[in-house]
């Protein structure tokens, strides 16, 4: 099994027995050269800088018990920040009230405000100007879309 994987299994282990890591999920796992392995791990009720800890040490004893990366390794366990693209329905989820921006399979490009998701698609509303004759109308339009339609997504900041 690869190492990666066997990192997924035991986080996976650790989210399904430990009452305070119970709405935890893996979202990414990578092992760069030089012993580099990046763990990126989310929660539905916020992931803290506290449960990063706790993770890295449960990680750091496994590595060092099993010696899967030898003595000399970087370990760096992050939620993936507001800037990575959302894989998992349950990010949308969570994400519920902010702006996104989604690049479909097609290329076609939508922008919204995520106003409902579910485990087969996403919500998202915006506001639209139309003109009739002279008079300006606020349009607001929802536009459902599917998960397996999604090449990325990604949260937008307003500022």
């Amino acid at each position: 099994m690869e190492l990666t994987q066997k990192i997924e299994t035991l986080l996976e282990e650790k989210f399904s027995t430990d009452e305070d890591f119970a709405d935890c999920f893996v979202v990414d796992i990578q092992l760069k050269p030089q012993q580099k392995l990046y763990v990126f791990a989310d929660a539905d009720n916020g992931f803290t800088f506290e449960r990063c800890q706790k993770l890295s040490r449960y990680l750091e004893s496994h590595l060092d018990s099993n010696g899967w990366l030898g003595e000399k390794y970087v370990l760096e366990v992050s939620s993936p920040g507001i800037d990575r693209p959302l894989k998992f329905p349950r990010q949308y989820k969570k994400n519920i009230g902010r702006n996104l921006k989604v690049t479909l399979l097609d290329k076609t490009l939508h922008e919204g405000t995520i106003q409902d998701a579910d485990g087969n698609r996403v919500l998202l509303v915006n506001t639209i100007i139309e003109r009739e004759g002279k008079k300006k109308k606020e349009v607001l339009v929802e536009t459902p879309i599917s998960y397996d339609q999604i090449e990325k997504a990604v949260i937008k900041l307003g500022f």
